[in-house]
């Protein structure tokens, strides 16, 4: 190709949620192993949250769920098992869905040597089948906002049918600030961040478009080796917790709270993310805003 066409290639603004990378991150086996080391980094909040939030995440979480002994948990991209081994210490029964390889073998490896009994499964959680059901489920670092509105639908769809009576679900989602407090750009660099792409020598062009209309960021990666040129679209959506509410009732569950994270801290309106908790919707319940179930809302 022409370098010039190359480079109008590059700079292109596709439609939102055109394509869809997610499994070239996380199961190249260079790329999977540099994102597992970012989700083992304690000094960084990039892949995982740092451990101090994770403890103190799982204890609101069992607490706030009334999570007794062997209640049952979903954690739906659950890397490796950061929180599945905290919450299988407090006694839950643990299912994790990854479809890291890399990830899930330091996760079993983990549990194994505390000799947790806990469940990975090495699997796209969008086509995650299962007959158990579920007292939690739970996805966590804004994983839902990398997915499009049709795969956001079938999930939540999932989630529906998973989750026991009176089972609940936990996510968290970036808001319009964080949309907000991001720029478009066009970088390029030699080895772009310092070799994450690939073990040989490339070349990477990192372009960031935002949708106002539909607060979309795009982070678009074009990564140059000697043998091939690939693309790596990373979407984030970011949502009103009015509009996150529509999602859920269009797919039968009611967001019942909203918090500043998943650890339990009052909602912010001014906070990059924000997280939610949703139930299936019930017959005849009250709308949300006379519902009892509403504290945390803001």
């Amino acid at each position: 190709m022409p370098l010039f066409e190359f480079l109008q290639d590059v700079n292109h603004r596709p439609e939102p949620f055109a394509e869809y990378t997610a499994r070239e991150l996380w199961t190249d086996p260079h790329t999977s192993e540099h994102m597992l080391a970012y989700h083992l980094n304690e000094t960084v909040d990039a892949a995982s949250r740092n451990p101090v939030f994770v403890d103190r995440s799982v204890d609101w979480i069992v607490s706030h769920f009334a999570l007794g002994a062997g209640a049952r948990v979903a954690d739906f991209g659950c890397g490796p098992g950061l929180y599945g081994q905290r919450l299988a210490r407090a006694g839950l029964d643990v299912t994790g869905i990854d479809f890291s390889a890399n990830s899930l073998s330091y996760a079993r490896k983990a549990a194994a040597d505390e000799g947790l009994d806990i469940e990975y499964v090495q699997a796209d959680y969008l086509g995650f089948e299962t007959e158990r059901r579920f007292d939690l489920i739970i996805m966590i670092m804004c994983d839902f906002c990398a997915l499009s509105p049709t795969q956001r639908a079938s999930l939540l769809g999932k989630f529906r049918s998973m989750l026991a009576s009176g089972g609940a679900v936990l996510l968290d989602v970036y808001s319009p600030r964080m949309f907000d407090s991001r720029e478009e750009c066009a970088t390029y660099a030699f080895n772009l961040m310092g070799g994450f792409w690939s073990a040989d020598e490339y070349f990477g062009f990192l372009n960031t478009f935002k949708y106002d209309d539909q607060r979309v960021l795009l982070d678009k990666y074009t990564i140059v080796e000697r043998h091939r040129t690939r693309r790596v679209f990373n979407w984030l959506q970011c949502f009103t917790p009015s509009q996150l509410e529509l999602e859920f009732v269009d797919c039968g569950l009611q967001v019942v709270q909203c918090w500043a994270d998943v650890a339990g801290s009052p909602y912010d309106p001014g906070a990059d993310e924000f997280a939610v908790v949703a139930k299936v919707t019930r017959e005849g319940a009250l709308p949300q805003s006379e519902g009892a179930e509403r504290e945390g809302r803001p």
